[in-house]
């Protein structure tokens, strides 16, 4: 999902984000995005290339008879996002394409196997409108604004878009639909800004899981925090937490000992460039987890800004 932020200092603004790299089996409740809540010009378009590399265990499905799964995975992503006036509040809408290069080994009924594989991940569409504390405003008016409180909400959509083959144990995508609604609220105090969303994801059923059977999952619940502080010129730094639970899956109508319950931290810095170019470095680690969190993410995002009258 990309993110965008008004920085403190009104004659300099950098617009920066944040784009979640994960591939099918470690999404969920993992995303570590700050400042999803922030008001943005209306007008503004966003272009984004970003790359990031995962690297630890992670967890498949407990129906595949596969034992340790260690897996490194370098992603890449483009991204377009553009700022919106939706009944005079803000908001922002973004198509994200992700691509995966995956190596991975595992023990396959008590045989050691490798796999690599690369190709697109499932594409994602984002929607956030802000409904309190966040208007809509031109470029020249968001010189004026400063920001208190802001409470929004967001929609993630992801289509069954990425790679798929259901005679392998292991893919890039999931040959399903998911949908995620987001609750959240932003306030700033000063260089500091917090901000708490919870949200859960649904998931459609996959009528071709591997070896013809059909597969289906409880949708994953998740809340997540940020704490936001701003160094000036347009510089600021986070600290992420989510913690995450449910998504318990079936595999011909039986039920799978996969519950998550799992949590992750991280870190975001964000660097502008110059008026319009800004980069942002991310990390995160797991904390504790039941399932699926034991690995480890990098990444760098860059974005090119540009307004519709500049």
């Amino acid at each position: 999902m990309t993110k965008f932020f008004r920085q403190a200092n009104a004659k300099k603004l950098v617009g920066c984000s944040v784009i979640s790299l994960l591939v099918s089996f470690s999404t969920g409740g993992q995303d570590l995005e700050p400042r999803t809540y922030a008001n943005t010009p209306v007008g503004l378009n966003f272009l984004i290339a970003g790359y990031g590399h995962t690297e630890g265990g992670v967890a498949t499905d407990p129906a595949l008879p596969i034992e340790n799964f260690q897996v490194e995975m370098h992603s890449g992503v483009l991204a377009y996002a553009r700022a919106i006036d939706v009944y005079g509040k803000s908001a922002k809408f973004d198509l994200v394409l992700p691509y995966a290069s995956l190596e991975g080994s595992a023990t396959v009924v008590g045989r050691e196997r490798d796999r690599e594989i690369s190709g697109f991940s499932d594409p994602r569409a984002h929607f956030s409108l802000n409904f309190f504390g966040a208007p809509a405003l031109s470029l020249k008016e968001f010189a004026n604004y400063e920001q208190d409180t802001i409470v929004g909400m967001t929609i993630e959509v992801t289509a069954p878009g990425g790679q798929y083959d259901d005679s392998k144990l292991v893919n890039l995508g999931t040959n399903r639909w998911s949908i995620k609604p987001e609750l959240g609220v932003s306030k700033r105090l000063g260089p500091i800004t917090l901000e708490l969303a919870s949200g859960v994801r649904f998931y459609t059923d996959n009528d071709d899981f591997f070896g013809g059977k059909y597969r289906s999952q409880d949708p994953v619940y998740s809340v997540q925090g940020h704490l936001i502080y701003s160094l000036g010129y347009g510089i600021w730094a986070a600290a992420d937490a989510t913690f995450y639970t449910g998504g318990q899956t079936r595999v011909d109508g039986l039920k799978n000992n996969d519950s998550l319950e799992n949590s992750r931290a991280g870190a975001t810095l964000a660097l502008p460039v110059n008026r319009s170019n800004s980069i942002k470095l991310y990390y995160s680690t797991s904390i504790s987890g039941r399932r699926g969190s034991d690995f480890d993410m990098t990444g760098i995002a860059w974005q090119y800004r540009f307004a519709d009258d500049f």
